[in-house]
C-alpha cells in the first residue's frame, strides 16, 4: 500500500543520505507588544508560513531569486526521482532543462488562472508538478506506484520533496503550546493561510517536534480551515475572508468574535480588520514581518494587538 503524504515525509527525515536546508536563526525585530485583553473571542485563525512555521526567506516561495537555490533544489529533485533518462537531451546540465520546463508552467498558472477583478490567483505546485511529470511520462517515464500511489498522489510526493529542499522550515517557538492552551480554554481554533496541499503536513510534523500531538480533531475546528489553494486565490482575496466567515457563520461565530494573527498588515489583517475580525501582528519573525510605522498607527490598518511570542496570546486572551 502507498505511503500517506505524512508517512513518507517521515520516511524522507530518517534517511541520512539527503541533507535538507534549515530556516535561518530567528531575528526578533524592535517592536513593543500590546497585550491589553480583549473579551468576546470565540475563535482564533492562524496564518502558517512566518507566523506557526518559522521558514526560509519569511514565506513559501515557488521560484526563487537565487539561481543557485533553484539549482540545488531541482536537481536533488531529479536525481531523488529518476527523471534524467526521460528528459529530452538538450545542451546543458538536466536542472538547468527543468528550471526552463518549470518556469514555463508557472507562468502559465498565474497567466491562465481565472479569478475576479482584483483577486489575486493561488499557484498551485503538485498541479504543476503533474504537468512535468506527465511530460516526462511521454519519454518512457515510470514510477513505483505500489510505494508513491497513483498520478495525484506521486505529483504531491514531489512537490512536497523539492520544497522541502528549496526552503527550510521549523516551528515558531511556542507554537504547539499556545494552541493546547487556546484549545483548553474553549477557543475554536483554525488556519487561515496562503497554503499548498503540503501545508498542514508541514505544520504537523513541526508542531509534533514539540512535544506530543494531540489528536487533530481536539486542536483544530477543520471545517472552518481556509485554505489558498482549495479556494484557488491568495490573500488579500476578498474571497478568501467571505468564504472563511461564511464558515465561522454556520458555527453562530460572528466577524468581531475571531482573532486573526498575521504578520503582514496590508494584504492580510488590514483585510481582515474591513470584513470586522479583530486581529494581532505577530512581529516574532523579521523575514516574515510586513508592516510600516504608518500602518501600524493607521486607524484603518493598525492591528488590534502586537505580539513578539506566540505564547503572549495567552495574555490577550486571558
Amino acid at each position: 500500500m502507498a505511503q500517506s503524504l505524512q508517512e513518507y515525509a517521515e520516511w524522507l527525515a530518517s534517511r541520512d543520505d539527503l541533507i535538507w536546508p534549515v530556516a535561518p536563526g530567528l531575528v526578533v525585530p524592535k517592536a513593543t507588544p500590546f497585550l491589553k485583553p480583549l473579551p468576546g473571542i470565540k475563535a482564533v485563525t492562524f496564518s502558517v508560513y512566518g507566523t506557526l512555521l518559522h521558514i526560509a526567506d519569511g514565506c513559501l516561495l515557488f521560484d526563487h531569486e537565487q539561481q543557485l537555490r533553484m539549482q540545488i533544489a531541482l536537481d536533488k529533485t531529479i536525481k531523488e526521482f529518476n527523471m534524467w533518462n526521460s528528459m529530452s537531451r538538450k545542451p546543458g546540465a538536466p536542472w538547468e532543462y527543468m528550471l526552463s520546463q518549470y518556469r514555463s508552467l508557472l507562468e502559465d498558472q498565474q497567466i491562465s488562472s481565472k479569478t475576479a477583478k482584483g483577486e489575486k490567483p493561488e499557484i498551485n505546485s503538485v498541479e504543476l508538478w503533474k504537468q512535468l511529470i506527465t511530460r516526462l511520462q511521454k519519454n518512457e517515464y515510470s514510477f513505483d506506484e505500489s510505494f508513491y500511489g497513483n498520478l495525484d498522489d506521486f505529483s504531491l510526493k514531489v512537490a512536497y520533496f523539492f520544497h522541502a529542499s528549496l526552503q527550510g522550515i521549523q516551528p515558531m517557538p511556542e507554537a504547539l503550546a499556545i494552541l493546547e492552551v487556546l484549545s483548553k480554554r474553549g477557543k475554536k481554533i483554525a488556519l487561515f493561510a496562503d497554503a499548498q496541499p503540503f501545508t498542514l503536513v508541514h505544520l504537523l510534523r513541526g508542531l509534533s517536534s514539540q512535544g506530543k500531538l494531540p489528536p487533530l480533531s481536539e486542536l483544530f475546528t477543520q471545517e472552518c480551515f481556509c485554505f489558498s489553494y482549495r479556494e484557488e486565490v491568495r490573500k488579500p482575496s476578498a474571497t478568501l475572508y467571505e468564504r472563511l466567515l461564511e464558515r465561522f457563520e454556520r458555527s453562530g461565530i460572528a466577524p468581531e468574535e475571531i482573532l486573526h494573527v498575521g504578520t503582514r498588515i496590508e494584504d492580510d489583517l488590514a483585510i481582515a480588520r474591513h470584513f470586522g475580525m479583530k486581529t494581532v501582528l505577530f512581529a516574532g519573525d523579521s523575514l516574515s514581518v510586513h508592516a510600516s510605522k504608518a500602518q501600524v498607527r493607521n486607524s484603518d490598518t493598525k492591528p488590534d494587538r502586537l505580539i513578539i511570542s506566540l505564547g503572549q496570546l495567552a495574555e490577550i486572551l486571558d
